[in-house]
């Protein structure tokens, strides 16, 4: 018989006590020296991407959350497991998953064919890198092709209200209640399959202001002017994703150059689907960023902060990380390239360009597409994106960037050092439970068994990753202690033994109790 909301209650409180009870109250580790770090250097968007446009879609956040609760009647003894939400365990926020597409988007709102037909099609154009072959550049173009409905502002405001705990839109400030009613009417838009996807390229102008390029090293392209037809019409989902060669007109060759060139890339018959392409030549550094919790402040591990940063408040850089990659596009070589992969779907990569041309060196990107939307194959996507960039560049080095928060992120990113040995530079991990009281979850570090310990690095703040010298190699700061155990970060008593730091156990007893008492709210 299943557990009523009074027996569910009671079981969640009693696990939790006995939680609390376990955690242990570990010493505070000394803050390492502070290092000064260089003015940052910013790198706009050779296209300026309009921020008020983002493509979600749908999902009933909390029946989320509270899926996520569906196994306490298990005790959650099994915390350290399967009985947490896969935003906790796979590092996949909860509210991207399982979004309604096409037609049933169509269906739900009750639009008619004939109405949706005489709606623009749109497109959402990823921007994308180019390797170097003996047939010379190929352009690996990826998007979406879609069109945005027409919704009531009332309507709006009801949905926006879903994506948003203890609070509503009406309740917001005047730029996030924008944000949440642009972000959700984005929800609703249909993917159009077969069509026949065209582009123009030409090289991408000059920034002004300090004379850094914009997109990380790389330079104007000298040539390249043409038109492209894909291949292939897109698939069900609307999206397309095919590597394309084109033809020279003038472009450095890549065996001729160490420059990273850049490209405008325009969709035709439409003003929505411009991105810059990023040429990259077969050797130098690329480095490899996630973006949520290492670039900006999201905390998917609390689904109420992670809900309204996402949805409604402007994303906010997190601490001085930008002088930081500032510092990288700067001073390493003119060969570098900048590369952002996240798992969060494509209909919310115009926010992320947005936010990563206005603060961040520029650079390619990849994101989830609508063909990875079934719960195995989200948790795949992040190996599977990562391998095909390994692929495409197989003698250019790799520095891989995230957090600890992603426990995709604490497999794959060892398993890649692990099979292409000479390709990984570094891989640098931001310990978010050392320095965020309310990110209570381990990890596990076993991946980097048998990996040189200096190779890698678990850090608190973006201090700690000043004055490494990256290009040759070195990866660790040796003023603070790594503690890593190859094993889940925890002394068998769910304390938290954090790699690079800890957390003080009294912060975390507060967050359990307090993330309980909102979880209360939902049942």
């Amino acid at each position: 018989m299943a557990p009523t909301r009074t027996s569910q209650r009671a079981l969640l409180l009693s696990a939790t006590l006995g939680l609390v009870n376990a955690v242990a109250l570990p010493e505070r580790t000394p803050e390492p020296a502070r290092i000064e770090v260089r003015a940052p250097i910013v790198t706009p968007a050779a296209i300026r991407f309009d921020s008020r446009h983002s493509y979600l879609e749908k999902k009933d956040i909390l029946d989320n959350i509270k899926s996520g609760l569906a196994g306490v009647e298990q005790s959650w003894a099994s915390v350290l497991g399967s009985a947490l939400p896969s935003f906790f365990t796979e590092g996949v926020p909860g509210w991207f998953e399982n979004l309604p597409t096409g037609s049933q988007v169509q269906s739900s709102l009750g639009v008619s064919s004939s109405d949706l037909a005489a709606l623009p099609t749109q497109v959402l154009n990823v921007p994308p890198y180019a390797n170097w072959t003996e047939q010379g550049w190929n352009v690996r173009l990826h998007g979406n092709v879609y069109k945005i409905p027409n919704v009531s502002q009332s309507k709006i405001d009801d949905l926006a209200n879903v994506f948003l705990i203890d609070t509503s839109v009406d309740k917001l400030p005047a730029d996030e209640q924008a944000n949440a009613r642009n972000l959700t009417r984005s929800i609703f838009i249909v993917q159009q399959g077969d069509v026949n996807v065209s582009m123009s390229l030409e090289p991408a102008p000059s920034q002004g202001g300090d004379g850094e390029p914009g997109g990380g090293n790389s330079i104007p392209a000298t040539g390249g002017v043409q038109n492209i037809t894909l291949p292939y019409e897109t698939t069900p989902e609307g999206d397309f994703d095919v590597f394309v060669p084109i033809k020279s007109n003038g472009l450095l060759r890549g065996n001729e150059t160490n420059n990273v060139q850049r490209m405008n890339v325009y969709t035709n018959g439409t003003l929505t689907g411009n991105a810059t392409a990023f040429l990259v030549p077969p050797t130098g550094i690329t480095f490899i960023s996630d973006i949520d919790d290492i670039l900006r402040v999201t905390k998917i591990w609390d689904p109420k902060e992670g809900l309204i940063n996402s949805f409604a408040k402007n994303f906010t850089q997190w601490m001085n990380m930008p002088s930081i990659y500032g510092n990288w596009s700067r001073t390493l070589p003119n060969n570098t390239h900048f590369h952002y992969l996240t798992t969060t779907p494509e209909q919310a990569t115009r926010n992320y360009m947005d936010f990563i041309y206005k603060t961040y060196p520029g650079g390619s990107f990849d994101t989830r597409p609508l063909n990875f939307s079934d719960i195995k194959a989200t948790l795949s996507i992040r190996m599977f994106l990562l391998q095909k960039v390994f692929a495409t560049f197989p003698t250019r080095k790799f520095v891989l960037v995230a957090d600890t928060s992603n426990s995709d992120v604490m497999s794959d990113y060892p398993q890649l050092a692990h099979d292409f040995p000479n390709q990984v530079q570094c891989i640098l991990l931001r310990n978010t439970s050392a320095t965020d009281s309310s990110m209570w979850f381990p990890y596990n570090t076993e991946g980097f068994k048998g990996l040189n310990n200096k190779s890698y690095m678990f850090f608190r703040t973006p201090d700690d990753l000043t004055n490494l010298d990256i290009a040759a190699g070195q990866c660790l700061n040796t003023t603070f202690a790594q503690n890593v155990t190859f094993d889940r970060q925890t002394d068998g008593r769910f304390s938290l033994r954090s790699a690079g730091g800890k957390l003080q156990g009294s912060a975390t007893v507060s967050f359990i109790v307090a993330l309980v008492a909102a979880m209360f709210m939902t049942l």
